[in-house]
């Protein structure tokens, strides 16, 4: 069953502090605000009516041992927290929690994601697959490989390669996607879809110290739009976890594929704002859909900004062609990930770079950028 439209439910549960700083989501409404500084630029976050600061807080590097440079953060007008239990395998969301008790929750925001549904989903079918006889799975495989030539998903510029198991991940997805018409059947769907989602979400409320989150993400990492649209147990699983007041928004994140992602968060209706891979590489296969997501109201975070540009890991090279565009697209003394960020900013149609810094270095170059982009 496709579902294509999500119903509004309100959260009885929440607090009514929260509730009264809700405001309408309408474009031009005022937004709901947090952490409020003069230092910092906020751009209002689509139908979730934040008004979230320009640059947000990545959390792939947080820890119980490193999290200070989040306070400092704080202390300049930084709003949004962003983590997943697969960062440091709950390391992050136990690192925000020291945060958390040091700061007050209406502070900030936080997002969380339900890392294990799409590596789930994955499997499963993988399974399935290995069962079959040899020509049902040429067969099969014959379909995944026309369904990726057909939608070029897998260039290079478009795809970023930020890890090298990208390519890997979107066929896994793909497989998953053809195997579902004809296998689907075999697996249970609110066992291992609805479910997971729900016992994720709370296992990151333990984790992070809350009683609820400004927002979910699920899928963490979709690599097509069918994974988006095709699986209502995940809006079955948000409407329980609202109801029950310990979640507020529903958003989507993807590396792979984040144009036709973002393009079926927006028909999905379900999603308030969808965080996804978006720079001066792949920008001729995302610009659309950020237009249209901004005329639906779908807030959007950009992600991997400057990865393409920049990568401080061990043994990895940048290739010189995409650094040199971003030195000419934002010329000046600027370093190159701060250009990439700036250059990000300069759309409208975003509402926020997420940075993931990991020192108050890192805060102290980043967090002023906020504002220059207009």
């Amino acid at each position: 069953m496709r579902r294509r439209q999500f119903l509004e439910i309100g959260g009885t549960a929440f607090a009514a502090a929260i509730a009264a700083k809700a405001a309408s989501a309408a474009d031009g409404s005022p937004g709901e605000w947090r952490n409020k500084q003069s230092g910092m630029a906020y751009r209002r976050l689509g139908k979730t009516g934040f008004m979230v600061s320009e640059i947000v807080m990545g959390g792939n590097l947080i820890s119980p041992r490193n999290h200070e440079h989040v306070l400092a953060a704080l202390d300049m007008g930084l709003n949004y927290l962003d983590t997943a239990p697969a960062y440091g395998r709950g390391a992050s969301e136990e690192g925000y929690a020291a945060v958390v008790k040091a700061r007050p929750r209406d502070s900030f925001f936080i997002n969380t994601k339900v890392s294990l549904w799409d590596g789930n989903r994955a499997k499963l079918f993988q399974d399935i697959f290995d069962s079959l006889s040899e020509p049902e799975r040429k067969r099969i495989q014959g379909q995944v490989e026309e369904e990726l030539a057909r939608r070029d998903v897998l260039h290079r510029d478009y795809i970023g390669m930020y890890n090298e198991s990208q390519p890997d991940q979107v066929r896994a997805a793909v497989l998953a996607n053809v195997m579902s018409r004809k296998y689907g059947r075999k697996i249970d769907r609110a066992k291992h879809y609805r479910q997971l989602v729900i016992d994720s979400t709370e296992e990151s409320l333990r984790r992070l110290g809350v009683d609820y989150l400004d927002v979910i993400t699920c899928p963490h990492g979709a690599s097509t739009p069918f994974e988006v649209l095709e699986y209502p147990e995940v809006f079955d699983a948000f409407e329980k976890l609202k109801k029950d007041g310990k979640v507020r928004h529903l958003s989507v994140s993807a590396h792979n594929d984040p144009g036709g992602v973002l393009d079926a968060a927006v028909d999905a209706r379900a999603y308030s704002m969808a965080m996804v891979a978006y720079n001066i590489v792949n920008h001729r296969w995302v610009a659309k859909a950020l237009e249209k997501a901004k005329r639906h109201d779908l807030g959007v975070i950009a992600m991997k900004s400057a990865r393409p540009v920049y990568d401080a890991r061990p043994g990895r090279q940048v290739d010189p062609a995409r650094v040199q565009r971003i030195e000419e697209a934002v010329p000046g003394p600027l370093k190159t990930p701060q250009k990439a960020y700036l250059w990000c900013l300069r759309n409208p149609n975003l509402s926020a770079v997420i940075s993931e810094m990991s020192a108050v270095s890192h805060v102290n170059e980043n967090l002023p950028l906020a504002g220059r982009g207009t």
